[in-house]
């Protein structure tokens, strides 16, 4: 066995959802051959890539088929999360996405999809932060159990930074963790839009293969000055099945598909889609309609990311800051899981498919 025959055998595996095989894809490293013994490292392009499994058996299979039947075939993963970002000048330089998550109105779950999303993006090995950018009602540290605490600060290059707090894993920041619960946050759109360029520049987010954004539900201020600021990678749609939050779903499709801001979508996800008694997990009540979210993606050909439903445990963990994903309830879990891979896979596919974006609208 040459390691010229171990490349040939792997052009015949494809990369399952960039459509070309390992090889042409530069995805094959440190082949090394000792007898029978045949291992080499494919790198993904995410940590938390859902076609691992996949892909090593295949690779295994192609090289006992192609090179020898005898070979002892061990299979490394590492992972080079894909990012069209190019300038390291710019803002969140050591951030390689940008994830925004958006509903058109409230009272959808988009906290809740975006906490467990960062979650289950970091279950898969990946670096990742979780923005709240909901300046007027702060949900992340009731969700992660941070209530009441502050996060430090350090001096960089002469300059204060913020310092988030870090649970589970995720870097965390919210205003809430500046802000007294107790106080309401009546501010102007300014103030706000103020208080979110200061979440991009003065704060030490680091080094992040994912950065989530807990947006504001519907179309506003805070959106355009995100947009405005940083390089987003793409947004996630959240919504109900029932016909008043499609609605408000249209207003936000349409938000971002505007020629001003045309930011990516890289999907949608239906939450409470229905709901399932932990008793009778295999019963589905759909108590808001079905599939609403389903067929609006449908209907804009948007990639559909799956359906969240609505289980007891899920809304009791989000309000003792125990997430989904960090908790014991099976149901809730492998539903955010199958999402957030489907995420994962859009963003993967436009990074490698997708010239490099501007750095910023004008609006």
């Amino acid at each position: 066995m040459t390691e010229a025959d171990i490349l040939k055998a792997l052009s015949n595996v494809q990369e399952p959802d960039l459509g070309k095989d390992l090889v042409t894809l530069n995805m094959v490293k440190d082949i090394t051959i000792n007898g029978n013994e045949v291992s080499f490292t494919i790198v993904l392009t995410t940590p938390a890539c859902p076609m691992k499994d996949m892909m090593r058996s295949a690779s295994e299979n192609a090289v006992k088929l192609l090179v020898n039947k005898e070979a002892n075939v061990k299979v490394n993963f590492t992972a080079n999360t894909s990012s069209l970002r190019k300038d390291n000048q710019q803002l969140l330089a050591g951030v390689k996405n940008i994830i925004a998550v958006v509903s058109g109105k409230g009272g959808v779950g988009k906290s809740t999809v975006a906490a467990n999303l960062a979650l289950a993006l970091k279950e898969g090995g990946a670096a990742v932060g979780l923005m709240d950018a909901d300046i007027y009602g702060p949900s992340v540290p009731i969700m992660f159990g941070v209530r009441g605490e502050r996060p430090m600060m350090k001096e960089m290059n002469g300059k204060g930074m913020i310092v988030p707090l870090e649970k589970y894993g995720i870097r965390l920041m919210s205003i809430g963790l500046l802000v007294s619960e107790k106080d309401a946050v009546v501010w102007r759109g300014p103030m706000a839009s103020s208080a979110i360029r200061q979440f991009v520049t003065d704060v030490d987010w680091g080094e992040l293969d994912y950065l989530v954004i807990d947006m504001p539900p519907g179309t506003g201020d805070i959106h355009l000055t995100l947009m405005q600021t940083v390089p987003v990678t793409g947004v996630v749609i959240v919504t109900t099945p029932q016909t008043v939050a499609l609605a408000d779903a249209k207003k936000g499709i349409a938000m971002f598909g505007q020629a001003q801001i045309n930011v990516p979508i890289i999907g949608l996800v239906e939450n409470m889609a229905y709901f399932t008694p932990a008793e009778l997990p295999e019963n589905k009540y759909y108590l808001f309609g079905k599939e609403g979210g389903k067929k609006l993606a449908e209907e804009y050909d948007l990639p559909f990311l799956g359906q969240i439903p609505l289980v007891q445990s899920i809304r009791e963990g989000g309000d003792i800051g125990i997430p989904a994903m960090v908790g014991d309830e099976p149901i809730g879990r492998q539903a955010f899981r199958q999402f957030a891979a489907a995420a994962v896979r859009n963003i993967a596919i436009r990074n490698a498919r997708t010239p490099a974006p501007k750095p910023a609208v004008t609006v």
